[in-house]
């Protein structure tokens, strides 16, 4: 009697092992080859840019709400889920033939090629990273399969009931099995290399010694006045540290930016074209502006406001230089990854706005997620038309051009709404009752917050006493001492700005340009 049992495939377990392995080294290769030239060209970053693209806008605010700037990821982490899922599928739908998992693994593979040729920041070699990705884990995926296959045959045959070649079949299911094993040994250890130094290629580029570099050549933040917050009564400080600073955008991967090769280009509707290097521009007259930033994502009450002094040259001055055409109507502004923004040009040659093209933030260099080395800063403006950060191209034209949010139904033009914000106590707290600091925060770009009240549970409006002010472009905290009987409280604030305007109780929503309503936190004094 033969021992042989036919049994084409590695069987479940096996197939699920091999389609996890096989993916995981895809995407390895794949993130290895990006880190040497492109990094966002990596198959898993640019399938999570392209999804970014194409989800519809209200779920992006569903996840700015929900995560905060953790949405990213997120987003990565259920990116995760879904490859490791198909990973998986892939495997158990070839424990028999090899064909659904390349067929699968493939799909998946030209998911990523499409996905990388799609992204207008990358060039012909960042679909390489793509590409090599997809072969690779084709390549894996069939040899893996066939070793496991392999070896299970040699196992069955092995087991030969009336034991005519037990001996030779035993060996036979050694060295198989050991050959599969070292096979899957070697690739995770290339997986797991080839991830951990794509994203170590990534991030060194040279950008540390180049911010270290800069940082040498910005000066040290100017003194602010006494007064400008009330720390100790729960406000935040009136400037924000670097690390603090708020960051929404749609960069998955921080683009490193090599900074001796950076260049930007101002074109389009002017005298003469200027390209700058980063030399060029600091070599131009240099200011420092205290501004607060504001995203239009920002809910009432939320996060997404923050102060910081930035160094930089005067846009208006570099308009000046080129000479803007009659016609102009924004400068159409793109980053290093692609993103687009649109800024009246009236609002940028403004002088006394002060819009700036920033390479120092609080003393330092910029930092690398709030866009090495240059961004654009423009006060009284949301920052999605205003802000582009790692920038490289400026464009005067018209408002016939679409930018990257506009495109999803945001406004062409935004000037940052009067807002009021209650940072203490926090929602649900308990406080002893009697009598209490309530404090927060307000802002009013470009005009200035000229009062601020306050209201327990429905009641009189009463006035705050304010901060000093810095300047006109800057958040002033406020404060007030009220009086709370035992039991559940709600406080609402509200800000009046220099044109007298007075923050109303509507509610509106972010989209499409800035929340409205009044800021409420409800507590216990016990």
């Amino acid at each position: 009697m033969t021992g042989h049992h036919e049994s084409p495939g590695p069987g479940a377990l096996r197939g699920m092992l091999v389609g996890v392995l096989a993916v995981t080294f895809a995407l390895g290769i794949g993130h290895l080859l990006a880190g040497l030239w492109a990094p966002n060209s990596s198959p898993y970053l640019a399938v999570g840019n392209t999804a970014i693209d194409l989800t519809p806008d209200p779920v992006k605010q569903f996840a700015i709400q929900q995560f905060g700037e953790s949405d990213k990821t997120v987003l990565l982490g259920g990116m995760a889920v879904v490859i490791l899922v198909l990973a998986l599928a892939a495997g158990l739908l070839s424990r028999r033939s090899v064909w659904p998992g390349v067929v699968l693994i493939g799909g998946f593979g030209l998911v990523g090629v499409g996905a990388a040729s799609a992204r207008p920041d990358l060039v012909v070699l960042g679909v390489l990273p793509a590409v090599a990705a997809l072969l690779a884990g084709t390549a894996a995926f069939v040899l893996l399969h066939r070793l496991a296959a392999r070896d299970r045959t040699v196992t069955v045959d092995s087991q030969d009931p009336d034991g005519d070649s037990q001996d030779q079949g035993d060996g036979e299911s050694g060295a198989s099995r050991r050959t599969f094993v070292l096979c899957v040994a070697g690739l995770s250890a290339v997986a797991a290399g080839s991830a951990f130094g794509g994203q170590a290629l990534s991030r060194d580029q040279g950008v540390q010694a180049a911010r270290d570099r800069i940082t040498r050549r910005i000066p040290a933040n100017p003194p602010i006045p006494g007064g400008a917050d009330f720390v100790r009564a729960g406000t935040p400080s009136f400037i924000t540290r670097n690390r603090d600073f708020y960051r929404v955008d749609t960069a998955l991967s921080v683009p490193a930016v090599d900074a001796d090769a950076w260049r930007l280009r101002i074109h389009g509707m002017v005298n003469r074209e200027l390209v700058l290097g980063l030399d060029d521009l600091m070599a131009r007259r240099t200011v420092q502006r205290t501004i607060t930033m504001t995203c239009v994502s920002n809910e009432v009450g939320g996060p997404y406001v923050s102060t910081a002094t930035f160094t930089g040259v005067p846009i208006s001055e570099l308009l000046g230089e080129v000479g803007v055409r009659a016609g102009a109507e924004q400068v159409f502004s793109t980053s290093v990854d692609g993103y687009t923004a649109g800024t009246p040009v009236d609002v940028l040659l403004d002088g006394d706005r002060g819009a700036l093209l920033a390479y120092g933030m609080n003393g330092e260099a910029l930092p690398v997620e709030h866009g090495f080395p240059v961004r654009m800063v423009t006060p009284g403006l949301y920052g999605y038309l205003s802000a582009t950060k790692w920038l490289v191209d400026m464009e005067l034209t018209t408002f016939e051009r679409k930018t990257y949010w506009e495109q999803r139904g945001w406004a062409e033009q935004a000037p940052i709404k009067t807002q009021s914000r209650i940072d203490r106590p926090a929602a649900f707290q308990k406080f002893p009752a009697g009598t209490m600091t309530v404090a927060g925060v307000a802002w009013a770009q470009n005009t200035g917050i000229a009062a601020v009240e306050v209201r327990v549970d429905g009641g009189e409006w009463q006035r705050a006493e304010l901060s000093t002010e810095v300047n006109n472009q800057t958040w002033r905290m406020w404060r007030a001492e009220l009086g709370f009987s035992p039991g559940t409280h709600t406080v609402e604030c509200r800000a009046t700005d220099r044109t007298g305007y007075t923050q109303v109780a509507e509610r509106v929503p972010p989209i499409p340009n800035g929340a409205t309503g009044l800021h409420s936190i409800t507590f216990i004094a016990t």
